[in-house]
């Protein structure tokens, strides 16, 4: 009798704060026998300490350790193929487990479909194992709800940039939209900084790093510090506001 495979589960678990995590997620992580969980070299990660107060001592940890993060990679390497092969061997330990019959649960913060490296697992093992993801409450969403910004109102679209486009790309995509998020801060925040006093946006947008964790940071854009700014933070600007 052959053995039963594994079901791979993508579990958001909120965006900082450990009461974000829905009912669903929490039920599935403490019933998975492996937990798996991205993290940088020397660290806990963010979303392993969400979790890490739900955890029972008999599930395997198996944590899927990042051989770079942002920083720049001597040549002739390329960040590119240096992350696509982790994750192919990362891919490859998970579905150790699946083939075992171990249900793994990744953990992802925010949302597994939202900047998720979830993703990048699901698109490599999903078409082999049953896999199901359960939807998480992302950063942009923490974001707006700690800085009370409603973001878009009847009609208007939000657009989600990523602040490692090029300074015209911003420009062109932040001229046209109605409200937006800007993702991916960090060392792009003078870029996007800059674009927005170009459009004359700054006094519309909201900064904030790390939403709903405890070491929380609310500052007007002019005080941002471009070396500090980490990559987890972003940038709200919120649609003209609708009277209804």
């Amino acid at each position: 009798m052959m053995q039963a495979r594994g079901r791979l589960l993508g579990l958001g678990v909120g965006p900082g704060d450990p009461e974000l995590i829905t009912v669903k997620a929490l039920r599935l992580l403490r019933e998975a026998p492996v937990v798996a969980y991205f993290v940088a070299k020397g660290k806990r990660g963010n979303a392993f300490g969400i979790i890490e107060a739900h955890l029972q001592e008999a599930q395997t940890l198996l944590p899927l350790v990042y051989p770079v993060t942002t920083e720049a990679l001597p040549a002739p390497l390329s960040y590119e193929q240096v992350i696509s092969d982790f994750y192919d061997e990362a891919a490859l330990g998970v579905a150790a487990h699946l083939d075992a019959g171990r249900d793994v649960a990744v953990i992802c913060e925010g949302d597994p479909f939202f900047y998720g490296s979830y993703m990048y697992l699901h698109d490599r093992l999903a078409e082999r194992y049953a896999a199901e993801v359960i939807p998480g409450v992302c950063s942009m969403l923490g974001g707006a709800s700690v800085l009370g910004a409603p973001l878009v109102y009847r009609n208007q679209s939000l657009s989600v940039l990523s602040g490692v486009l090029p300074h015209d790309e911003l420009k062109r995509r932040l001229a046209d939209a109605d409200a937006a998020v800007i993702m991916k801060l960090g060392r792009n925040f003078p870029k996007v900084r800059e674009v927005l006093a170009e459009l004359g946006l700054a006094e519309r947008a909201l900064y904030v790093e790390r939403a709903t964790m405890a070491n929380q940071k609310i500052v007007a854009l002019d005080d941002v510090d471009p070396q500090s700014s980490p990559y987890f933070s972003l940038i709200i600007v919120p649609g003209e506001r609708w009277q209804g």
